[in-house]
Parts: C-alpha cells; structure tokens; sequence
C-alpha cells in the first residue's frame, strides 16, 4: 500500500499535528498518529507527530506492512491495547527499531468504521509501566474513541476519499449490468441479453465491486442504488 501524508498534502488542514499534540498533551500521552485505508486505492493515508525521522524510516522500511497494532485493529471492532501484540516477533522487531526514536511499546489503537468499507486507525502511545498504563487507559479510553470518530469523520469528509466513494466513476457497461443484476437477472442471464460471455459480466462486476467498495454484487448494486447510479426494480 501507498502510503500518503496528509500533513503534506497542498489541501492539507496545517491544524492536523498540532490537534494531535494538543491531544497528547491534554491526555499525558507521548505521541499519537491516525491511518485510514481507502479501500478502493488501497493507499494509507493519514498524520502522526512521531519524529520525522522515524516517519521516513517506517515507510522506507515497508512497516506499514506489517505493523501489528494496524493491521490487528483494522480487523477488530474494539480498541487493541498493545500488550497483547508483544508475543509477536513483527511487533517486536517494529518496537526494536521506534525505540531508537523514543518511541514505547505501550499504546492503544483504536478502530472506527466508515459506511463505505473505509477504516480509520487512531493510535496512542506512552513510555510508562503496565500498571501505569493501565490506570492511564481506563481514564482516556472513552475520550479517545470519541476523538477516533472525529478524526475519521473529519478526514472522510475533508479527503478524496470521499469522492472516490461517493462519486465513482462507472462505466456505461458496468452501470447497465449492475442495472439488470438489479432487475434480478443472473449473470448468465446478463450475459445473454447483451449478447456477451459470461467471464465478461464477471470482469465488469469485479470492477463495479472495486470502484464501490464493495466485498459483493449485491453490496455494489445496493450501493449503486443509494448514490443514484442505477434504479430499483
């Protein structure tokens, strides 16, 4: 996956580290970051205030990867406490090379779902003792999973993610073989109205399913029906 840097984007809000320190700061935290996958690209995008120099070594090192305390939280619905990565030997070797940079194994992300399969990733960390921490989470956990929807909500709203998602770009093809699967034709029956082989249909579906952000047919026409692409039957 690209990974895209929100902070330098020629749009970017300049506002976006300076909230994060702001956070850190109020919550006696030592640094915080936010990813969001866009499903479609299927690029990284997002804003941290780690050390510049560890920001250039994870990407130049392909952490974003395999990085544990992401990829665990994108498949989880909960907040992932880092303690229970430290078993992991691509969470060890990642937290051998922060801790040059000052950055601890303690940490929290937590995960937030958009309605379009977009995800957003929201990270915390602080260099202190088990115990300490967990007296830390217990007092910031609601107020960071509350800022973990802000962030993503803001950033959806602010990204081109969002016109990727709300706005894609069908083809005439696509758009009428989403239409017939709509009327509730099969694919070999699409394939016989139009006169074209069944691998075809499958060809224009998986790229509608791709553009959509959706995992199903029947998701991409659902959703293509909710942004007016097509017309319920």
């Amino acid at each position: 996956m690209t990974v895209i840097d929100l902070s330098k984007q020629p749009n970017a809000d300049s506002d976006l580290r300076l909230f994060l320190d702001t956070v850190c700061e109020t919550h006696e935290l030592d640094f915080a970051a936010y990813a969001g996958v866009n499903p479609i690209a299927q690029t990284v995008h997002g804003f941290v205030n780690y050390p510049d120099e560890w920001q250039k070594l994870y990407v130049d090192q392909g952490f974003q990867h395999r990085d544990p305390t992401l990829l665990t939280a994108a498949r989880s619905i909960a907040p992932v406490d880092w303690v229970r990565l430290r078993q992991e030997d691509s969470f060890r070797t990642l937290f051998r090379a922060a801790h040059d940079f000052g950055i601890a194994e303690q940490g929290l992300t937590i995960p937030v779902r958009g309605p379009y399969g977009d995800i957003g990733l929201f990270s915390v960390t602080r260099n202190c003792s088990d115990k300490e921490w967990g007296l830390l989470k217990k007092k910031i956990l609601g107020e960071m999973q509350h800022l973990a929807v802000h962030l993503h909500d803001n950033v959806v709203r602010s990204h081109a993610l969002t016109r990727a998602l709300t706005s894609p770009s069908l083809s005439a093809r696509e758009t009428e073989i989403l239409q017939w699967v709509a009327a509730g034709k099969t694919q070999q029956d699409v394939a016989d109205i139009l006169n074209i082989s069944n691998r075809t249909v499958e060809v224009h579906l998986r790229s509608s399913r791709s553009k959509l952000g959706a995992l199903t047919t029947s998701q991409a026409v659902g959703r293509a029906i909710g942004l007016g692409l097509i017309h319920p039957n």
